[in-house]
């Protein structure tokens, strides 16, 4: 499959929190600390577990850049 996003980070699942609606899932990439929040049906129809090699892809319309 391809896609357009051009900002894609690979990285390691480090935590998973789930609610009743949103998950939220902690990735470890490019050295620092990465926070999603995505449907808790996303979750787990992804099966996605703490210690999975994943790829954050960011796309926004968007980007702050500080020094």
């Amino acid at each position: 499959m391809g896609i357009s996003a051009r900002n894609q980070l690979k990285g390691t699942v480090k935590q998973i929190t789930l609610g009743n609606v949103m998950g939220e899932v902690v990735m470890d990439v490019a050295g620092g600390e990465l926070v999603a929040a995505i449907t808790r049906r996303s979750v787990e129809t992804l099966g996605l577990k703490e210690g999975d090699q994943v790829t954050a892809v960011i796309k926004a319309t968007e980007v702050m850049v500080m020094k």
